[in-house]
């Protein structure tokens, strides 16, 4: 298990669209939302459609600004992108015109590495996630869940502490997203590997309870915090025991209720 220090800390985040013309609040969609991830720890965030998940996620990547409230990675209040903090997408976003080890090299674009270690460091990335061979083909050429490989070895390029994750295993069939969520908690807890932490947005309760060390159920919108569940289970979890049932029916009740 990596260290206990708090990573990322939300306090009261709010978020409203604006009326463009008027520059109003319209429509509130996150009504106070605080929690806090922990080196090693595995979040995910589960909750109706509409209210408001992956905006969450993206205030926490500094690509939004909050109504109010802050985030904080170490202590520090994030206004903008920040370096630690890495963001994989739900549909992937490879650029088509580039082979698939430039693609993760854009992980590389701020760093200080010269040409030919980007290039290395971009080839190792590949072949940790099984895809040698194709380091010079294009995302045309592979699999849905190979685009996905690709992305996350492009998300972890840089060295980030955060991993945060907008449901990238939603459009994937049931044995490679199986595979891949292996290979993210892998990661997470190997100390030769930098991710200190996960943030995971999903719609998959099974999937929530098969990751993550705490699970943040959000109300309907105006969004807040209905409970956050502690996942006391070993790795890998048995999806047939008692304990793993019992807690999949509580989070269901409570986005059902």
């Amino acid at each position: 298990m990596k260290g206990q220090q708090t990573v990322m800390e939300l306090q009261n985040v709010s978020f409203a669209f604006t009326n463009a013309s008027r520059g109003e609040y319209e429509s509130m969609i996150i009504g106070g939302v605080s929690f806090s991830a922990k080196e090693g720890e595995f979040v995910s965030i589960i909750g109706p459609s509409g209210c408001g998940k992956s905006t969450l996620l993206r205030i926490m990547a500094g690509l939004v600004a909050a109504r109010s409230g802050k985030v904080r990675y170490y202590g520090n209040e994030i206004k903008g992108p920040t370096e630690g903090i890495s963001f994989v997408f739900q549909d992937v976003a490879l650029l088509p015109w580039l082979t698939n080890v430039e693609n993760v090299k854009l992980g590389l674009s701020f760093s200080d590495l010269d040409e030919e270690k980007q290039e290395q460091t971009a080839n190792a990335l590949l072949e940790k996630f099984g895809l040698s061979g194709f380091e010079h083909s294009y995302p045309n050429s592979l699999s849905g869940g190979m685009r996905q490989r690709v992305g996350i070895a492009r998300a972890i390029a840089s060295e980030p502490k955060v991993l945060l994750m907008d449901e990238p295993f939603s459009a994937l069939d049931a044995l490679t997203a199986g595979s891949l969520r292996a290979d993210i908690v892998y990661m997470l807890k190997n100390k030769n590997i930098s991710v200190s932490s996960v943030i995971l947005v999903t719609h998959n309760v099974e999937e929530a309870v098969e990751l993550s060390d705490s699970i943040i159920v959000l109300s309907d919108r105006p969004s807040r915090i209905k409970e956050i569940i502690k996942v006391d289970l070993p790795y890998p979890r048995n999806k047939r025991s008692r304990k793993f049932v019992d807690l999949t029916d509580e989070v269901y009740g409570l986005l059902t209720d």
